[in-house]
């Protein structure tokens, strides 16, 4: 059986789509001057934007595309907005990333429960662009609670069990509409995208009011294992609850984002730490998990924990511009193939694409397609 291809998430934007602040939805830049257009206008380019992508990625040769999350600014924040209980303008300063970044973040100032249903029809238009089944990411109750505030819930847990329950409501309208294929990610957020780098070689104003300050230590599954053992497990499964078995249940576990291109010495959770999460996540309701590889080698005996677990394994950098040749994604898929069935084996970047640029995204992706067809 041959190896199949996805994405993890974002894609890069193509220019005419309107660009909003990272933390806020205020519109910052673009190619049209994003005031100007009327919300219909601005859900026009997203749809066009949309299709776009997933048709790329599909000509290109990807069997399961992303809608490449071409609508979310914020990729937390964005789900957070269609939750009841989230107050996107309250703002609390937060020190995250245990104490490397401090920054206002939105807050959730009630009980949360679950809004009007959005991403089905994120879904339906991404579809509509390919015949390939498109998968829709959504973040984690790890993740959200690490880039938002909670001024509501006594503790983490119970927060999180909210925030579970109601993406849970969010991916069985997605599920009921016909996507095929949920992502969970429980990933470290990435900062706003630096502009384009070229192409390498294969070688080479007065003062604010005061806000809230509390410190949020950084939960995310790979980074936290202990938390996400003791509560992060039973969250993922509370997220799938009540979703048919011909949905594929993927759970995406990123070690960690750069805030720039080309940036090497940037934290990553301890390579040791899949093994240590491995036998719940092979324990648990998830048909799949997305880990890194690329970036930095993991010993592919991890893959042998992996007894029915489907494993989407990392084998191209996104945040390097340097291209990856075939015979290097090649190598790495053999040596999976010693640990992994090849229909349990799909090949990916090891998470989002958009601080590669259109022209390195592509560039990537296709190495990546013609390597996972020679295996």
């Amino acid at each position: 059986m041959p190896v199949l291809t996805t994405c993890i998430g974002s894609y890069p934007k193509p220019p005419y789509v309107p660009r909003m602040n990272w933390m806020h939805e205020d519109v910052e830049v673009g190619e049209v001057e994003s005031r100007a257009l009327t919300a219909e206008e601005q859900r026009a380019a997203f749809d066009r934007a949309t299709r776009e992508v997933v048709a790329e990625q599909a000509a290109i040769g990807i069997d399961i595309p992303t809608d490449g999350e071409m609508r979310r600014a914020n990729y937390i924040h964005y789900h957070c907005r269609h939750l009841d209980g989230f107050e996107p303008d309250t703002l609390t300063v937060c020190t995250m990333r245990n104490g490397a970044w401090t920054a206002e973040v939105p807050t959730f100032t009630g009980r949360i429960t679950a809004g009007e249903p959005f991403l089905a029809r994120d879904w339906e238009v991404a579809q509509t662009a390919t015949d390939n089944p498109v998968k829709i990411t959504v973040p984690g109750p790890l993740t959200i609670s690490d880039s938002t505030a909670n001024a509501f819930y006594p503790d983490r847990r119970s927060w999180c069990a909210d925030l579970a329950s109601a993406l849970n409501v969010e991916i069985r309208s997605l599920a009921a509409a016909g996507c095929r294929h949920i992502q969970v990610d429980e990933a470290p957020p990435p900062g706003p995208a630096a502009p384009a780098p070229a192409l390498r070689g294969e070688t080479g104003a007065g003062a604010a009011p005061a806000r809230p300050h509390i410190r949020v230590d950084e939960p995310l599954f790979a980074r936290q294992p202990d938390e996400t053992l003791d509560f992060g497990i039973e969250n993922l499964e509370r997220c799938f609850h009540g979703v048919p078995g011909v949905v594929t249940r993927t759970v995406h576990m990123c070690c960690g984002y750069p805030d720039k291109l080309d940036e090497t010495d940037y934290v990553k959770a301890d390579p040791e730490v899949y093994r240590r999460l491995a036998d719940a996540v092979e324990g648990s309701a998830v048909d799949a998990v997305s880990i890194e590889d690329a970036h930095r080698h993991n010993d592919l005996s991890l893959l042998d924990m992996f007894a029915r677990t489907t494993v989407i394994l990392g084998v191209v950098e996104i945040a390097s511009s340097r291209v990856e040749t075939v015979e290097e994604i090649v190598s790495r898929l053999r040596a999976a193939l010693d640990h992994i069935d090849s229909s349990r084996l799909v090949a990916a970047p090891d998470c989002g694409l958009i601080m590669l640029g259109s022209d390195l995204a592509r560039a990537k992706l296709g190495r990546l397609v013609e390597a996972a067809r020679a295996v």
